[in-house]
């Protein structure tokens, strides 16, 4: 059986448009139309058990935000490929060598080169493009209700958004991070991130302890990660934006086009160059895109931008090579100086505002911004992220975020040290391991042999597992946060909130 065809940004947990009036873009600063293909029938039962692998056929009419869901799966897969990268490759001589730029202290790697980078070392950029993406997903239904001047259904959508989000994003944690944890305890796993405490129960204690500041939207200072999957550290920023995308569309929603224009610009100013609300800026980014592309449908785009439509072309696609570009900013530390250093990032290092601690987020906002407005306007790269095997990582990609991490602590740590890759640490905690089944290093830096063979086998069983969490764990947590806010409301009412 196949699996429900809809992804992750069109399925009802985002409250999407009702597409159905006739959204179709002619040419010009619309998105272009999303490419077609005949398929075969949708499938609409599914089981628990995933098939291995599993690629549901293409639905029959593919929604105008198809291409964010593969643009967000693509970006998931980056991340993945980021983090197996650097815990077999950052240590020893090698250490920095990807997250430096190109040439940095007479190294020139291939993974290291502008573009190329991203396929080793493209997780940042592709967490900002996350972002830029839930701004401008969380913004479309509301920005459509103020375009029509509906404000009952403004606030309907908004209090049932708002009510299911921390639900949406947490629940999936919790559940993932505790079966972790009773798995370590009940096989005595060890780990190299952590260490276990004396008894499930303190375990579990830990846990709660950190999971309740974690969580907690106001939280200030500690650290910004779970000890048994720091890999989720963007789950309470998704969070924090939210709030600040729901707020901002109340605020914003009387004001005139052009007042609500700028207030977004004036808000992405803020987050950007006075405070260090570098995650906050991704978001009304994300926001504002929506806002212009939804003036795009209806013939109401400021009059500049009309006037700059004779070269779209010219400036989308350098749009798109400033992003790649900007995208593979340094970041082995957060100090610019060492940034600037890096061949061809010298004069850039001037640009960063003095408001940002960690300098790659600036250089990051302009990529991912500049990314998520190009693509819907490039129709063949459009195109490309509307495939079968981008819409299936964008549904999958939740849960792939969820467990890669514990499937590279536990199984990929194992496997790597079997072929070659140890340290001090694993030769005296895990000594059987070391050297099971070597294999030679060569090939280019983060291609070796020792490095592929494992991979060919961790990306399908991570990938497996991740299908199990979408089925089992994360559309569950959606249902489940759906119902709740029905039941909250209220026989007589519930039927006002689509959910």
């Amino acid at each position: 059986m196949s699996s429900p065809p809809e992804g992750i940004l069109t399925g009802k947990d985002w409250e999407t448009i009702d597409f159905n009036r006739n959204w179709t873009f002619a040419n010009g600063w619309k998105p272009a139309k999303s490419f077609q293909k005949s398929s075969p029938a949708k499938r609409s039962n599914w089981t628990l058990w995933p098939k291995f692998p599993s690629i549901p056929a293409k639905p029959d009419k593919l929604r105008p935000t198809a291409y964010l869901d593969g643009l967000r799966g693509f970006a998931a897969l980056l991340v993945y490929l980021h983090h197996h990268n650097l815990w077999v490759h950052d240590e020893g001589d090698t250490k920095g060598a990807f997250e430096n730029g190109f040439g940095y202290d007479g190294k020139y790697y291939l993974g290291a080169f502008p573009g190329i980078r991203h396929l080793f070392t493209g997780g940042h950029f592709a967490v900002s493009t996350f972002f830029v993406i839930s701004g401008y997903v969380l913004a479309l239904t509301p920005l459509t209700h103020i375009h029509s001047g509906d404000h009952v259904k403004l606030n309907d959508n908004i209090a049932s958004a708002f009510f299911r989000r921390w639900l949406r994003l947490f629940m999936p944690l919790i559940a993932t991070v505790t079966a972790f944890i009773v798995m370590l305890h009940a096989l005595g796993l060890w780990v190299r991130p952590a260490k276990l405490q004396g008894s499930l129960r303190d375990e579990l204690w830990l846990f709660y302890v950190e999971f309740k500041n974690f969580s907690f939207v106001f939280k200030e200072g500690g650290v910004p990660w779970l000890t048994f999957n720091r890999h989720l550290w963007s789950i309470p920023i998704e969070f924090k934006g939210s709030i600040v995308v729901y707020t901002s569309l109340i605020a914003f929603s009387r004001c005139t086009r052009n007042a609500r224009l700028w207030c977004q610009i004036g808000l992405i100013y803020y987050f950007m160059y006075i405070a260090d609300g570098w995650y906050c800026a991704l978001f009304v980014a994300g926001m504002l895109l929506c806002d212009l592309d939804l003036l795009a449908k209806r013939g109401e785009l400021p009059r500049f931008l009309q006037r700059l439509e004779p070269a779209k072309d010219f400036i989308y696609y350098h749009l798109l090579v400033f992003s790649l570009l900007l995208g593979g900013v340094p970041s082995a530390t957060r100090e610019v100086e060492q940034m600037a250093k890096s061949r061809g990032w010298y004069y850039m290092s001037y640009l960063k505002p003095q408001a940002v601690y960690d300098y790659k987020w600036f250089y990051l906002f302009w990529a991912a911004v500049w990314l998520v407005a190009a693509i819907p306007r490039i129709p063949w790269l459009k195109r490309f992220f509307e495939t079968r095997i981008c819409q299936y990582l964008g549904r999958t990609s939740f849960g792939l975020y969820l467990i890669h991490g514990p499937v590279l602590w536990t199984l990929g740590d194992r496997l790597y040290v079997a072929c070659g890759w140890h340290t001090a640490e694993h030769r005296d905690n895990i000594p059987h391991w070391a050297n099971k089944l070597p294999l030679p290093r060569r090939g280019p830096f983060g291609l070796e042999i020792s490095y592929i063979v494992p991979q060919i086998f961790l990306i399908a069983v991570t990938y497996g597992l991740a299908e199990l969490v979408t089925r089992g764990i994360d559309t569950p947590s959606v249902k489940f946060a759906s119902w709740f806010y029905r039941r909250a409301l209220g026989a007589p009412t519930a039927g006002r909130v689509k959910a």
